[in-house]
């Protein structure tokens, strides 16, 4: 690690492991990642990133056997974990569950023993996740469960509370266990873990998040936050996370939406047009 400011933001040198780099926030991550000088990038992902750029595995993260065998091939010596890869709505519950929730963590779980002390890890949550207060005693239930079995049994009896909206409950879930991970990962290893959680951005995904969520809610978000926001703003706050420029960082689900969060919370939006 180097105190010099000018590389606070470098990936020279360092072994980095990115879920769901084939579009969006992924394939932008992986642009900037070369960029900042990573030589020791892995990408995993259903399809190939766009841009070559190191290794490329192919795997389904809703099947734990693939990640058990993608944990494998990648060996030791991570300084990043990028825990990208997401699903809309518009799936199953269960597998929303799988990939945006269980993936991630069977994914850090299997490779933190593997990671470098300061290193980073960095989930892909959302603002859609921001109301987990209000189901954390059910959400905390859920994390204290060590098994990929036990949560599936646990989500199956819980379809009152997955299935109107499992996007958004897996994102809440995200939130939570992030914070939870963030102790043991830096206790245990001196690994960060932290999240990300962009507001409405310009990704394949948004057409599903119009059909599950309500359209006219996600056209008042984007008209409220100045337009969509793209793929390499979020991916720009991403590898900030998984620098060195964010190194007392631990435990914090960063907001990413040009501020709508906040003006919501203080009462600074106009309400009129949203029904």
């Amino acid at each position: 690690m180097t105190d010099n400011a000018s590389n606070l933001m470098s990936y020279a040198g360092k072994k980095v492991v990115l879920t769901g780099g084939a579009s969006g926030m992924g394939a932008a991550a992986v642009e900037l990642l070369v960029a900042a000088g990573c030589t020791d990038l892995t990408v995993i992902d259903v399809q190939a990133p766009p841009q070559q750029a190191g290794d490329f595995i192919k795997a389904d993260l809703s099947d734990p056997d693939e990640i058990d065998a993608v944990c494998d091939a990648i060996g030791d010596g991570i300084d990043v974990l990028f825990n990208n890869a997401g699903v809309a709505g518009t799936q199953p519950p269960e597998y929303v569950m799988r990939v945006n929730y269980l993936a991630p963590r069977r994914l850090t779980e299997k490779l933190l023993g593997a990671m470098n002390s300061g290193g980073s890890i960095v989930n892909t949550a959302s603002i859609a996740g921001n109301r987990w207060m209000n189901n954390h005693a059910a959400i905390t239930e859920l994390i204290a469960l060590n098994t990929w079995d036990e949560a599936l049994e646990w989500i199956a009896q819980h379809d009152e509370l997955v299935a109107p909206t499992p996007y958004e409950f897996s994102k809440e879930v995200m939130q939570v266990w992030t914070m939870h991970v963030s102790k043991r990962s830096f206790t245990d290893h001196q690994v960060r873990t932290n999240s990300v959680c962009p507001g409405v951005v310009d990704t394949p995904l948004l057409y599903d998040f119009r059909e599950h969520m309500h359209q006219q809610a996600i056209d008042w978000i984007i008209g409220e936050s100045g337009g969509l926001i793209s793929p390499d703003e979020i991916a720009r706050t991403m590898l900030m996370l998984g620098s060195d420029a964010s190194i007392a960082m631990n435990g914090h689900n960063m907001i990413v939406d040009r501020g709508f969060t906040g003006w919501f919370a203080t009462g600074q939006l106009d309400l009129s047009n949203l029904s």
